[in-house]
């Protein structure tokens, strides 16, 4: 209800507002000379008449001054600039003017719109014919003009109480006259020039419009989202179209790019920015996942929108010389262009709002479009020479996408924080099935050590045993004790058997801890460390902190399978008398430290990088976030291994 209330109020001042524009009316008084003076110098409405004539016609002061007493002339409107619309003819402005100051004053007639061509021609008291006082081209950076400034200005002087009829030409192929202009003293224009960019409010404009683009590239580098760069090019195009407008552009860009954006087009950049809007509202809508046909239609448009462009840039200049026909056609082709463009924002903002779907999303954008389209509404009916009004400086449009600029940019910082809760929620539903991951597969580990522990303890074990005690039984003795020949083999046979059994316990013991760490971890690791103590080719010695065995579970298992495994390295791998383990509480870390004699890492086949063993070792620090660090000095090798616990 909100959002309907706000735009029935919008309405509502634009419809009070058009009705105060239309009923302003001042009284048109009309002069037959301008009097020209060494201050503020009056409004050349209040005594020029306009002519149009075809293009194809040559221009001639001469014959604009017969058609002049002719009648064929017209008043133009009244403190405004001469507005006359869509149409494609040369426009004739006839002024005359009369210095009434006592002294030679220097003045400038300047135009400050866009113009292909222009030229000033002068007839001064007692002559008979007009003189050109120079010809100029907006297509010309300002360094390069008659008169370096963002206008196109004639220079004209005027000794003390001079009179003369004045012709300005004006040729403008871009599909609408729209002609602000002005006679003031040079001194006047340059104080003006000076406080413009102030006074009009360009300065802080221009900057809020670069920081805003600025803004959304560094949102872009922190999230990769291209929403934000086709804010950039929306924001790119419509700054360029209004600095081509009050001719900003021909003051603060190099030539080379001067002529290459009015080779694009003023009213190009702002179809531009529409297709670049289009793309923002699809993704800020996510019109693909909900709205396919409008998403689809919106890059048919955004298509049309970039070909047309590119033809209009390729065919215009050679339509202006060859085919004014074309060039009609290609104007009129843009503005039905840009109703598209905006129409079909309209049309989608609409059927959103009117849906239960993204229905608060769009009434979020629609505030931010609805600025745009005001704003650009009131300029494009002023282009269209329907309305002249301007109700701020230095245009509706600029102040449109002022506002338009500040609640997106709000928006798309509320998209970003979004998107970060985003990433951060995935990024722990990642870690929590990474850690599901790990878990599996380290149960999945034990499981299969402890059942290769119980074959081995319960299976392997016993038939070894067995076999042992056949090889030592008394049939067998006395079948060695006849044949002295294979007495000593029988020996070294019974050695090994005993050696193998002893093996299979050790190596069942250390695979699976003593009933499974339900005791304790300082329980299981002692009966390792007696199992191998046993053999007398090793010798463990252990120091074990207090406090080990009220641990997490985890943390107890984890770090009795390390300290087995790099016991059982140290014991087959570094040929090693003596292993110290040492077991310390550090909070928050456990601290495993195993040091052997033994001949270290480098001379043997497991290694820091390839060992199975350590592989496997590195897999469950890393599992609890934990920090491995081997050390190999001249004898031995030094193991720490610190767990969070």
């Amino acid at each position: 209800m909100r959002f309907q209330f706000f735009i029935v109020l919008m309405l509502g001042w634009c419809f009070v507002s058009w009705g105060e524009v239309r009923a302003a009316k001042p009284e048109q008084i009309l002069r037959d000379t301008l009097q020209l003076k060494d201050a503020e110098n009056p409004h050349v409405s209040e005594a020029y008449r306009y002519y149009t004539e075809d293009f194809n016609v040559p221009p001639d002061p001469e014959q604009a001054e017969a058609q002049f007493r002719a009648g064929k002339f017209q008043a133009g409107p009244w403190h405004k600039p001469l507005n006359l619309g869509t149409l494609h003819q040369r426009v004739w402005m006839r002024l005359p003017v009369r210095n009434t100051e006592l002294q030679r004053l220097r003045f400038l007639w300047s135009i400050f719109n866009f113009t292909d061509s222009a030229s000033l021609y002068c007839r001064r008291q007692g002559e008979t014919m007009f003189t050109r006082l120079g010809t100029t081209s907006s297509w010309t950076p300002a360094s390069e003009r008659l008169f370096p400034a963002r206008s196109l200005s004639f220079p004209f002087t005027l000794e003390a109480d001079e009179a003369a009829v004045l012709y300005l030409r004006v040729d403008v192929h871009t599909g609408g006259v729209y002609l602000p202009t002005y006679i003031e003293t040079t001194e006047h224009f340059l104080a003006w020039e000076m406080g413009f960019p102030f006074e009009r409010h360009w300065v802080w404009l221009l900057g809020f419009y670069l920081s805003s683009a600025l803004f959304n590239l560094v949102l872009f580098a922190f999230l990769r989202d291209r929403i934000h760069l086709w804010y950039v090019a929306y924001v790119v195009g419509v700054t360029l179209f209004l600095m081509m407008e009050d001719g900003l552009d021909a003051l603060l860009l190099p030539a080379g790019l001067y002529r290459a954006i009015w080779t694009v087009g003023q009213y190009n950049f702002i179809v531009l920015a529409g297709a670049a809007g289009i793309r923002i509202m699809q993704l800020f809508l996510r019109l693909r996942s909900g709205w396919r046909g409008l998403h689809r239609a919106g890059n048919w448009v955004k298509g049309v929108a970039a070909g047309f462009v590119v033809v209009y840039s390729a065919t215009f200049p050679w339509a202006v010389r060859h085919s004014l026909g074309l060039v009609e056609a290609l104007n009129g082709a843009r503005e039905l262009l840009m109703l598209l463009v905006f129409g079909y924002g309209a049309i989608t903002l609409v059927a959103l709002l009117l849906s239960k779907r993204r229905r608060r999303l769009a009434a979020y954008y629609a505030l931010t479009y609805w600025f745009f389209f005001i704003g650009f509404a009131i300029f494009w009916l002023n282009h269209l020479g329907l309305t002249s009004f301007n109700p701020v400086y230095p245009n509706a449009l600029a102040w449109g996408l002022f506002l338009e600029l500040l609640v997106l940019s709000a928006l798309l910082t509320g998209r970003f924080r979004h998107t970060l809760r985003q990433n951060a929620r995935l990024r722990i539903r990642e870690l929590q099935q990474r850690n599901q991951v790990g878990q599996r597969l380290i149960a999945a580990q034990d499981a299969e050590r402890e059942q290769l522990a119980r074959e081995l303890h319960d299976a392997m074990g016993p038939n070894l045993a067995a076999l042992h005690m056949a090889w030592q039984s008394m049939a067998v003795r006395d079948a060695l004790a006849a044949a002295p020949a294979a007495a000593s083999i029988g020996q070294l046979t019974e050695e090994i058997l005993g050696q193998l059994y002893a093996q299979v316990r050790q190596l069942s013991h250390a695979l699976l801890p003593s009933e499974q760490l339900t005791n304790s971890l300082t329980t299981s690791m002692a009966v390792l460390c007696r199992t191998l103590n046993m053999q007398g080719t090793l010798r463990v010695h252990t120091h074990f902190d207090d406090g080990l065995d009220h641990l997490p579970s985890p943390v107890q298992s984890a770090a009795y399978r390390i300290v087995a495994e790099l016991v059982n390295n140290a014991m087959r791998h570094a040929q090693a008398q003596q292993v110290h383990v040492h077991l310390r509480r550090r909070p928050p870390l456990l601290e495993l430290c195993v040091e052997d004699d033994g001949r270290g890492f480098g001379q043997g086949e497991d290694t820091p990088m390839t060992g199975i063993g350590l592989r496997g070792v590195r897999t469950r620090v890393a599992y609890l976030n934990g920090s491995l660090n081997i050390e190999t000095p001249g004898v031995g090798t030094r193991v720490v291994v610190r767990l969070p616990c």
